[in-house]
């Protein structure tokens, strides 16, 4: 017990030290969060603070072994494993970094989370059994390889995107870290000596946290002077996540993934609505918004650090109702976990982060579009070989018509200006359309293959039936099919 104060007491101290430092270091190189669209900050804040963090937790892990020989004997049961997570630690940590100095794609901070587990996995660090209860364990097999990635990386990404208030994302993590670590000492003094040391690995590495954080605190509660940054959400993201894998692979207690699925359960649900939203409203999974819980909480009226108390109370409920529900018994926990993720669920449908009709909607709405582009794309395809069978122009004129009717045109008109100063023109318009009024957009498209003695223009109207997007994607693709039937326009088609 003396080990696991002095971890916690050490990394906190250490973070509150480092912490002023890595302010001044973040104004020095320039590493600073000015005010934006998706802030609600209105000055500029340093935004690598993460490095208190990871520095305080990591001396303290890496010192340990050094000055305690019972914790040196575990470090060392864990072998591979242990060497394999500490460097993917590491490497998460410093991807992040670059991200908060040199902004990374949203991919690459991915590509690195998904490299960073599979490693774990190549070196057994996986979920291959859950305990239910004492007597019924489920052999997952090989869908222990993406459970575990998806775990994860789904962790990892709900940490960080929670990161959007002062002291949110440090504050869950915090409480997290804290419930894991009573958890895992109440269960090393019952559990055998031979799964003892996954226990006591478990409860060193969320003390660190939970200290480091609790240092790091001081300085980013509201009014916040530095932000973790993503080398910080990050880092702590994945280190949760990995450690409580690492211990599940030796061992089938459920609790290693179910109390820290509770204890983190408003980022985890937050981060799967905003990703369904996104998925509905046709953009990147990773895109930035401000329609997450904590946003919506400012919303309804309340100040930021009114917002911020909230989660914080709303977390130690649900961690604390399941902590003590396992500690009773381990099969009550998928209860408690079912109980708590409706909770959750109604909780977000209250504040307006899950919209049930509006949602509904816009998943028809996307495959809807999902089918016009596969239609569109289909026509394209055909008239390409139709275009293909062209050989003298009067046919590539039949031809695209042909085109702009089943693209759903309302007309086109092909002008040919000669170098004498004769034009041409011919003209087409849908059947349906003559002496009507139609809802269009107009697009004017020179071509033609370079010769000087003449030039061509074509102008047509698109019907706007649906969208303006689905008409612009049809004049794409005509446009298209200008581009690559020009020879047969000028009579020179093979």
């Amino acid at each position: 017990m003396v080990t696991y104060m002095c971890v916690l007491l050490g990394s906190a101290f250490l973070a509150e030290l480092i912490t002023p430092l890595v302010i001044r270091l973040a104004w020095r190189v320039g590493a600073v969060d000015k005010p934006g669209a998706r802030s609600v900050h209105t000055r500029p804040i340093p935004r690598i603070g993460g490095v208190a963090i990871y520095v305080a937790a990591m001396s303290l892990i890496l010192c340990l072994p050094l000055i305690d020989r019972q914790v040196a004997e575990k470090f060392r049961d864990a072998g591979l494993q242990l060497v394999v997570l500490l460097v993917a630690m590491s490497a998460i940590f410093l991807v992040g970094l670059i991200d908060d100095l040199r902004q990374l794609p949203a991919r690459v901070k991915f590509g690195a989370e998904l490299l960073a587990a599979l490693a774990l996995c190549l070196v057994g660090v996986r979920i291959g059994t859950i305990g239910l209860t004492d007597g019924f364990d489920v052999q997952l097999g090989w869908l222990g390889w993406p459970i575990t990635i998806l775990w994860i990386v789904g962790i990892t990404n709900a940490v960080n995107m929670s990161d959007g208030l002062d002291g949110l994302a440090a504050g869950i993590a915090a409480i997290a870290c804290g419930v894991i670590a009573v958890f895992a000492i109440y269960h090393s003094t019952l559990h055998e000596a031979a799964n003892q040391s996954n226990d006591v690995m478990m409860a060193l590495f969320a003390l660190a946290l939970l200290g480091s954080l609790a240092g790091f605190l001081f300085f980013n509660f509201n009014p916040a002077k530095v932000f973790m940054g993503d080398c910080g959400s990050l880092f702590i993201g994945f280190t949760i996540a990995a450690t409580s894998v690492m211990c599940v692979s030796k061992s089938a207690a459920l609790v290693g993934l179910t109390l820290p699925a509770l204890a983190l359960g408003i980022p985890i649900f937050d981060t799967l609505f905003a990703m369904l939203r996104r998925y509905a409203e046709h953009r990147s999974l990773f895109a930035p918004d401000r329609s997450h819980f904590h946003h919506l909480l400012l919303r309804q009226g309340l100040p930021q650090r009114q917002a911020v108390i909230l989660v914080y109370g709303l977390t130690l409920l649900t961690a604390g109702v399941g902590l003590l529900a396992m500690v009773r018994n381990s099969a009550s926990s998928l209860i408690v976990f079912g109980g708590v993720a409706l909770v959750n669920i109604l909780l977000f449908r209250l504040v307006g982060v899950i919209r049930v009709g509006e949602t509904l909607t816009r998943l028809r709405q996307k495959y809807q579009r999902g089918s016009e582009e596969h239609t569109d794309r289909r026509r394209f395809e055909e008239l390409q070989l139709r275009f293909r069978q062209v050989h003298h122009p009067q046919e590539w004129w039949t031809v695209l018509c042909e085109a702009a009717e089943r693209m759903d045109f309302a007309w086109i008109s092909l002008k040919t200006t000669h170098a004498d100063g004769r034009i041409e023109e011919e003209s087409w318009s849908a059947p349906q359309t003559r002496g009507q009024s139609s809802k269009t957009v107009t697009m004017t498209i020179p071509f033609g293959n370079g010769d000087r003695q003449f030039t061509r223009r074509l102008e047509a109207g698109i019907r706007i039936d649906g969208s303006v997007e689905a008409a612009s994607r049809r004049a794409l693709l005509f446009g298209r099919l200008l581009d690559e039937s020009a020879a047969a326009a000028d009579g020179n088609g093979a």
